[in-house]
């Protein structure tokens, strides 16, 4: 067991509500010590808040029923628990001005971790129309600014617009160098993860990286920590999605959410969905695609989480 960073969940969708006590306590047993909730659409941000009010009540009350001579079990058993903000681009329909105006509100008066996800999606024919994508591009753009003005790393999420993407990025004022940031779930080749890397973010690899039949990812991936080595790498589960190829129970692989018009995360079926407790596998699968060891290998991962969000928590000992 090696402790881990879960650098991008959505443990707050109603999935996860008959079992998230249960879950927690099983991620904490995986070596799981933060984890980051991150926003995607506004009406769920105070959904986010509660579940993390939730969490720490559930830690706090299990700690309390530890054996009192047990001090440091007590205090070392807490899933440190993360709040990320955004208007996530697959639902660009959905996003109005009046929510924008509301997240820049949030930010001042609750300072998340981070602004995310935020970027590009043009997956569907529908979220390549030039007016849909003008109006992704609008609200990253807003956002990166809202980032900057608070001087908060943002996460990334680029599908299939990876180009136009990098070209926003480069045009704005928002340096991954000072400001951190992570190209979550990334998907992109070998040439567009040098470029994000070059900018100054870390790659988020999930559980695709079991699969090896995702090529082009494990391909772009060696390629990049070739050149730039691994603390250009975290890891995240993206819970209840992208679920580990040996923790799948059906046939069908456990897509991204945002695959169709409709929200999967809030109808993901239990069997299928993916759980904080499955990030050992993405760290078990990395070490054996770079043929480095579990044990360095996480220790940098750690290190890479708390630079690309620009906070310092100790590796625990």
């Amino acid at each position: 067991m090696y402790p881990l960073i879960d650098t991008h969940t959505h443990f707050d969708t109603p999935v996860f509500d008959d079992d998230r006590a249960w879950q927690v306590q099983r991620a904490y047993s995986q070596g799981v010590r933060h984890l980051v909730l991150v926003g995607y659409l506004y009406q769920y941000f105070e959904r986010m808040y509660d579940t993390e009010q939730v969490l720490n009540k559930v830690l706090s009350k299990k700690a309390s029923q530890s054996s009192a001579s047990d001090i440091q079990y007590q205090d070392e058993l807490y899933i440190h628990t993360h709040i990320a903000l955004g208007l996530h681009p697959f639902y660009i329909e959905q996003h109005t001005d009046e929510h924008m105006i509301a997240l820049a509100q949030m930010v001042i008066e609750r300072r998340p971790l981070a602004i995310g996800e935020i970027g590009l999606d043009t997956f569907t024919d529908a979220m390549k129309a030039p007016s849909v994508f003008a109006r992704q591009k609008r609200f990253f753009e807003a956002q990166l600014d809202i980032a900057v003005t608070h001087k908060l790393p943002v996460m990334l999420h680029i599908r299939k617009a990876h180009a136009e993407a990098l070209a926003i990025l480069k045009a704005h004022d928002y340096d991954a160098h000072e400001l951190g940031g992570i190209a979550h779930s990334f998907s992109g080749g070998e040439q567009e993860a040098k470029a994000f890397v070059k900018l100054g973010f870390k790659l988020g690899v999930t559980g695709q990286i079991t699969n090896p039949n995702a090529k082009k990812l494990r391909r772009a991936i060696t390629a990049v920590v070739e050149e730039y080595g691994i603390a250009c790498l975290v890891i995240e589960t993206d819970c209840p999605d992208m679920t580990p190829m040996m923790c799948q129970t059906s046939h069908d692989e456990h897509s991204e959410s945002g695959q169709s018009p409709y929200n999967e995360r809030e109808n993901a079926h239990k069997h299928d969905r993916n759980v904080p407790a499955n990030l050992p596998w993405v760290l078990i699968s990395l070490s054996e695609l770079l043929g480095v060891s579990r044990d360095k290998l996480a220790k940098q991962l750690w290190q890479n989480s708390c630079d690309a969000l620009k906070i310092t928590w100790t590796y625990p000992a």
